[in-house]
């Protein structure tokens, strides 16, 4: 089976650099995925996981914005931050969203600034949550 080149990249370090056989991503206007040979595209990331299928099975990374760099042998994602399942602490990440969720419960008294954030965290722990029970499978 082909394969291509995946990287994924933050600005603190080099997350992810493998042959894979397809990706999966949620890009600005929904769910995209990579097989080898796709055409040249690039496109902003949405807060959620990312599937990456290789010869080791299927593996799930929490990916937090950013954009995807396509071309046919290889492709790039340069994320605000991304998470492999072992790097998530699962206590934290629900501790976050219910920080999250009580931010935004009590909207009356925050401005729009302050409710996106509280949106944004929520969307970045339940991705982390997600990513970090699909360990062992």
């Amino acid at each position: 089976m082909s394969t291509f080149l995946l990287e994924i990249v933050t600005p603190d370090h080099l997350v992810y650099a493998k042959q894979v056989h397809s990706l999966t991503v949620r890009g600005a206007e929904g769910d995209l995925g990579i097989l080898p040979g796709h055409i040249p595209l690039v496109t902003p990331l949405q807060v959620a996981p990312m599937i990456i299928k290789s010869d080791n099975g299927a593996t799930t990374v929490a990916v937090h914005g950013g954009f995807i760099e396509v071309h046919k042998n290889k492709v790039t994602v340069l994320a605000e931050s991304a998470e492999l399942p072992s790097d998530i602490d699962l206590e934290r990440a629900e501790a976050a969203k219910e920080r999250a969720q009580r931010r935004l419960q009590s909207r009356g008294k925050q401005d729009e600034i302050d409710h996106r954030r509280a949106e944004l965290a929520l969307q970045r722990a339940v991705t982390r949550i997600k990513v970090s029970t699909k360990k062992g499978q």
